[in-house]
């Protein structure tokens, strides 16, 4: 009898590390599939949002954030950067042409579209001390964006920032309208 319960027992040990070990291959080919997803597809309710988790969640940058999608790169800005990002709100790109959002947004465009996000973005932060007038800066797809002050109002390219918004990976200034490389 002690041989059988010993046996029994043995049986249930192995079938428990068995089972276990399926759902640890299965939570690790999980874990795998979400790590090809990029760095964007990362839920963290802990850390404070990146630059495109705060854009998400913002009724003001929808179409901002439809853009960076459309173009590849929330991954690149979910990074740790850290980042300047000059946010275009939807008031800014509704002022473009008609259609001209739209037409971005195809896939053939992905390049243009790129190149004007590109625009808007710095590898660093500009802030403060930073945002003086007159300085200058190179944006990530080429082209140079200048800042301008006046009084206690400060512009980039002669667009008002109107609010900045810190994020874990860097900056967003909000503006008003869309930038267009040079």
């Amino acid at each position: 009898m002690k041989k059988s319960i010993s046996t029994l027992a043995a049986v249930f040990i192995l079938a428990a590390c068995s089972n276990n070990q399926s759902e640890t291959t299965a939570a690790a080919s999980e874990g795998s599939a979400q790590t090809n997803a990029g760095q964007s597809a990362v839920v963290d309710d802990v850390s404070n949002p990146n630059i495109v988790q705060v854009a998400a969640k913002s009724p003001d940058f929808t179409t901002l954030v439809t853009a960076v999608k459309a173009a590849g790169l929330a991954d690149a800005l979910s990074n740790a950067g850290p980042f300047t990002v000059f946010a275009p709100t939807n008031a800014a790109f509704d002022k473009l042409p008609k259609g001209t959002v739209e037409g971005l947004l195809k896939p053939d465009k992905k390049d243009d579209l790129s190149n004007i996000l590109g625009y808007h973005t710095y590898v660093g932060v500009l802030d403060g001390a930073l945002l003086q007038d007159g300085a200058e800066y190179d944006m990530v797809f080429g082209g140079k964006v200048k800042i301008t002050r006046n009084g206690d109002k400060s512009y980039v390219n002669g667009s008002e920032i109107t609010s900045t918004i810190k994020t874990s990976n860097g900056v967003i200034h909000v503006i008003n309208d869309v930038l267009l490389p040079k």
